[in-house]
């Protein structure tokens, strides 16, 4: 049964055609992965004043060789934003779960830090246009491989 959904799951998105959400039990938190989300895990940027609107993202590495990730996919009610190291209310923030944009009530003071802590999901796509499954008893059977690939939006 577990078999036929996968097909079905994969024919539904017409193999490579169609993205979905993914979350990769790895790397699916702002922090590691045994840890708990903390709204200091990922510095989003530095206010001036102005500016109310931040991206959430991930950094990879350190120093001059830090990769940011861009997080476009939270989970909806995982994000903690914090603002001078204060974590901030619930209320005093909006999160678009389809871009992964921030945007405060207030805009942070000049200079003043902003980070935030979250769980994510990887916008995905199959890699494949067939799926390889074997038989392997009356009834059961097994994919070899899933190839999937993360779909940069």
């Amino acid at each position: 049964d577990a078999l036929a959904g996968l097909v079905a799951f994969f024919e539904a998105r017409r193999g490579m055609l169609y993205g979905f959400r993914f979350r990769d039990a790895l790397d699916c938190k702002s922090c590691l992965p045994s840890g708990v989300v903390s709204p200091l895990d990922q510095a989003l940027g530095v206010g001036d004043g102005v500016r109310r609107s931040f991206a959430l993202r991930k950094a990879y590495g350190s120093g001059t060789d830090t990769y940011w990730r861009a997080i476009k996919k939270p989970l909806a009610g995982s994000v903690r934003v914090s603002v001078a190291g204060a974590e901030l209310a619930a209320n005093a923030f909006a999160v678009e779960n389809a871009t992964g944009v921030v945007t405060l009530a207030v805009a942070p003071a000049s200079g003043a830090a902003v980070s935030a802590g979250f769980v994510f999901d990887t916008p995905v796509r199959f890699d494949t246009d067939s799926l390889e499954v074997t038989l392997e008893a009356a009834g059961g059977g097994r994919v070899m491989s899933i190839p999937l690939i993360e779909v940069l939006i």
